[in-house]
């Protein structure tokens, strides 16, 4: 890439010096107004193409995630920026003695001595340029897949010490099969090159509208020099938006399109994420229903370690009753597990699993958090050993700050303090022994049952295209790699 950067711009200023040296004038101001005083309509409609010129520029910005903000700033500004000005000024006046071979000016300016030296190397530039919009993809499907905006994906970390390094094999054969789609449906570069001027203007004046609701709620700017920004952003903009909307009908519609099918995506399953959360927030067991629940006679506790994963942290799923009141039984020692990925490139393992007992003999709840370059596996005894000694640990300090303060622990062994506390080693011995008779990992898979009141637009987005979603996307099994030996998947109707 940089090799490309470096010699396109030397070809321009071949091109410069042997075609027409006072190519540079069109940066003055009085060639702007004098070139649509003249042109008029005409000139407008050129606006179109020259948004073209600047396509591929904006991918750097967004590719924040993979590299920092001073890297991008120095690369556009020293390197990127200049490469540009001089490529297009070699092509404009080559233009200008060339003005027939404008259908294919950037290989006729080229001089012949070195036309397949750059033919090469613009093709590889084309390839590796390529990967900053689809590295940015996979970033932007990572915030959106965090922020349940988007159905689970297999997301690859690729990089230790940057978060935004991922790697989307989904997203990434999902591209590839739209490309291939767009070139053999179009079979046009001008169509393509329609549809991605109106994407790339649209991403511009989108960007200015967002900068400015931050600038007013995030940064506190004065609300004058907002306005002074989005006035003169969006002025210029919507200039160039309004020049590149006649061509949506040829080809200029594909963005559009695509939005489109991606907006009803992230908002069905945003929307039944949110429902989900919302019944079982509604319909959570509470602390004494679930104390009526484990002592009732009826119910069986059977020996084994049972982990109940939930999004949850207050109370007990719903899929706890209902799992309860349909199979009768329920293990000795249960586990409300909650997993939580925190912005950070690792958690300490002292530090990762936060436990506490819910007050019911062998009823706990844990949070296990992790970062971005964390694995997470429940794969083997690790993850189970790994909550097992963050619980015996908390029973034995429960017992230490539960003791009469006048006792002097500073010269007695831990270990000898807990010996003295038989319901203490009792409740250690029950893990152990819970460990040792068998762990199952239950999770639960909720489906919406529509009722009478709901409308026709849930029942499309939630009784149809989030269930679509929801059977398609990637198992919470797989993302939490469970061992089919001991997981367990629970039906639940939600009846909303």
């Amino acid at each position: 890439m940089l090799t490309w950067v470096i010699s396109t711009p030397l070809v321009g200023v071949y091109n410069v010096i042997i075609h027409y040296q006072g190519v540079f004038k069109a940066f003055s101001p009085y060639y702007i107004f004098h070139f649509f005083s003249r042109n008029g309509k005409q000139g407008w409609l050129m606006l179109g193409g020259a948004v073209l010129c600047i396509t591929g520029a904006e991918a750097m910005f967004a590719d924040l995630g993979h590299f920092n903000k001073s890297s991008i700033q120095i690369a556009f500004l020293c390197v990127v920026y200049p490469s540009l000005i001089l490529t297009y000024g070699g092509q404009t006046a080559y233009l200008i003695k060339n003005p027939y071979d404008h259908a294919d000016g950037f290989y006729k300016f080229v001089p012949n001595a070195v036309y397949w030296p750059m033919f090469v190397i613009s093709t590889l530039a084309a390839i590796v340029a390529s990967q900053a919009l689809i590295s940015a993809s996979f970033s932007v499907i990572k915030q959106s897949v965090a922020l349940d905006y988007f159905p689970r994906v297999k997301l690859v970390h690729t990089s230790q010490y940057k978060e935004g390094q991922i790697y989307c094999p989904e997203i990434n054969y999902i591209l590839m099969s739209l490309c291939l789609a767009v070139i053999l449906g179009f079979q046009s570069g001008n169509q393509i090159g329609n549809a991605f001027g109106v994407v790339v203007i649209m991403v511009m004046l989108i960007t200015t509208v967002l900068l400015a609701l931050v600038m007013i709620i995030v940064w506190k700017v004065p609300l004058p020099a907002v306005l002074l920004f989005f006035t003169c952003f969006s002025i210029m903009e919507g200039i160039y938006v309004s020049s590149v909307l006649i061509k949506v009908p040829h080809g200029g519609w594909l963005p559009f399109a695509v939005s489109m099918v991606l907006a009803v995506i992230m908002f069905s399953w945003n929307h039944g994420r949110q429902k989900k959360i919302q019944y079982e927030v509604a319909h959570n067991i509470d602390f004494s229903s679930l104390g009526t629940l484990l002592s009732d006679k009826g119910i069986q506790r059977v020996s084994g370690l049972c982990f109940f994963y939930t999004h949850i942290i207050h109370g007990a799923p719903p899929i706890v009753g209902h799992y309860v009141k349909n199979v009768g039984s329920l293990h000795e020692v249960i586990i409300l597990t909650t997993i939580r990925y925190v912005p950070v490139e690792t958690i300490l393992p002292h530090e990762r699993f936060l436990v506490e007992g819910l007050g019911y003999k062998g009823v706990y709840r844990c949070i296990a958090r992790y970062g971005y370059t964390d694995s997470f596996s429940i794969e083997g005894d690790e993850f189970v050993d790994q909550v097992i000694h963050s619980l015996d640990m908390y029973i034995k300090f429960r017992a230490v700050e539960q003791t009469d303060k006048s006792i002097n622990l500073s010269n007695l062994p831990l270990e000898d303090f807990i010996s003295s506390f038989p319901s203490v080693q009792e409740n250690i011995s029950d893990l152990a022994n819970a460990k040792r008779a068998g762990v199952v990992h239950v999770l639960g898979k909720a489906k919406f049952q529509m009722g009478k009141s709901i409308g026709w637009f849930d029942r499309i987005l939630l009784g149809s295209i989030y269930q679509f979603l929801q059977i398609n996307c990637r198992s919470s099994m797989a993302v939490l790699k469970v061992p089919p030996i001991s997981y367990l998947e629970i039906g639940m109707i939600y009846e909303i």
